[in-house]
């Protein structure tokens, strides 16, 4: 609430940003900021008027330069663009919205991928630094998808020569031995989110040829064991489906001039009962190795329906809340 004493805060948008660009068809990006906020916001032309509290009008202002900022790059805005700049500004990240949101890693087909959070554009800048990067977190938060596009990006650029996707091709308690079909037809429902993801990103008719040539590979984790990669860009992923031994070899197989990026989720592991992950055991082996860094996304950094976030951080609540009462139990227990 605020009444006439409240002091009101003008902020005018430069003549080169239209106002519905800013302001969203209807209005709609407007009402949603209004939404956000007690403060009062009225538009009248090129001018916004903010009434309220000193604090928030400053943070409205600060988001409407930065969605002006985004603007000025050449990106449409979106509601979740909105509210992802908001969300950013109000957790005070070191990061700007705007250098966050309008980093470009690749463009193909009218479409271009670019991180949505804080933690996906550090995730993004330490493949950029570092050799060996460990993308660990929930479904959903691009972990696989990024480290896609920034191999095409590092093919593309000549940086590497080629890109080899794997995965281990465990998964739901399920063995190879016993699924029906060829090998190629066994391995291929285990590789199909890699082809997805990189359909999104080079063209299709392209992506044969690619394969074939062997500029691209995707093939199961067995088929790293015993090779040097050199001058290419490697992503495992699925790693917390890795026994120890098997990220020890994959890890490994690192040959000169080349990239690693590994990817998973500690929360999802499918071995046998009794198997450590050995996503799980690399993070205290590597942890002080210079080079090598583990970037961590969590249920914020999801980028898909809202739900999905939602759902990842119920599961998380649960299982900590499970695991405390777990311990009490045992420490009840050996106390007596």
């Amino acid at each position: 609430m605020t009444d006439d004493t409240t002091p009101a805060h003008t902020f005018t948008i430069p003549a080169s940003v239209p106002a519905v660009a800013l302001l969203g068809p209807a209005d709609e990006f407007l009402r949603l900021i209004e939404d956000s906020f007690s403060s009062r916001i009225h538009a009248r032309g090129n001018t916004i008027t903010v009434t309220g509290p000193p604090a928030e009008s400053a943070l409205v202002e600060r988001l409407l330069d930065e969605l002006v900022t985004i603007l000025r790059t050449g990106q449409n805005l979106t509601r979740e663009t909105v509210e992802r700049s908001l969300s950013m500004l109000r957790t005070e990240t070191r990061e700007k919205p705007a250098e966050v949101l309008s980093l470009n890693i690749l463009s193909n087909r009218g479409r271009t991928i670019r991180p949505k959070t804080v933690n996906q554009k550090r995730y993004v800048d330490a493949i950029d630094k570092h050799t060996i990067v460990f993308g660990i977190g929930p479904a959903g938060t691009g972990k696989t998808y990024l480290a896609v596009a920034k191999a095409v990006q590092a093919l593309q650029a000549k940086q590497v020569n080629r890109i080899i996707l794997t995965r281990p091709a465990v998964e739901a308690g399920e063995r190879l031995g016993f699924l029906p079909g060829s090998l190629s037809e066994k391995i291929d429902p285990y590789l199909r989110p890699l082809y997805d993801a990189l359909h999104d990103m080079v063209d299709p008719e392209t992506i044969p040829k690619l394969l074939t040539g062997g500029v691209i590979e995707v093939a199961p984790l067995a088929y790293m064991r015993g090779r040097s990669l050199n001058d290419a860009f490697i992503i495992l992923d699925e790693a917390q489906n890795t026994t120890p031994e098997q990220m020890k070899m994959f890890l490994t197989r690192l040959g000169f001039g080349s990239k690693m990026v590994v990817t998973g989720d500690v929360t999802q592991v499918d071995l046998p009962s009794g198997n450590k992950s050995g996503l799980r055991v690399v993070q205290d082996i590597l942890d002080d190795v210079s080079d090598i860094h583990f970037a961590h996304l969590s249920a914020t950094d999801v980028v898909r329906h809202k739900l999905v976030g939602q759902i990842v951080a119920a599961y998380g609540e649960f299982e900590s809340d499970t695991h405390e009462a777990g311990a009490d139990s045992h420490e009840r227990r050996r106390t007596r």
